[in-house]
């Protein structure tokens, strides 16, 4: 598995930005956006690869993972 796989990636529409929003909690601080979902989605993944390839340039541990944490139940019950 790729160590970006660990790392859930979120896109979802923004109504105040108009916009599709991405992003990946835990590994970067803001993201990237767009008018097609799926293209945030690609460009979001991108993003998370050259993340992880900074963090072992620099020889810095990697985040803890956030897949497989069950984001959406846990946020349903906060919502």
């Amino acid at each position: 598995m790729k160590d970006s796989a660990k790392y859930a990636k979120i896109v979802e529409w923004s109504e105040e930005d108009q916009c599709y929003v991405g992003s990946a909690p835990g590994l970067i601080l803001g993201g990237c956006h767009g008018d097609d979902e799926k293209q945030v989605f690609e460009e979001l993944c991108q993003i998370v690869e050259e993340a992880i390839e900074l963090y072992r340039k620099d020889r810095k541990p990697l985040p803890p993972a956030t897949s497989g944490r069950d984001f959406a139940n846990r946020m349903q019950n906060v919502a």
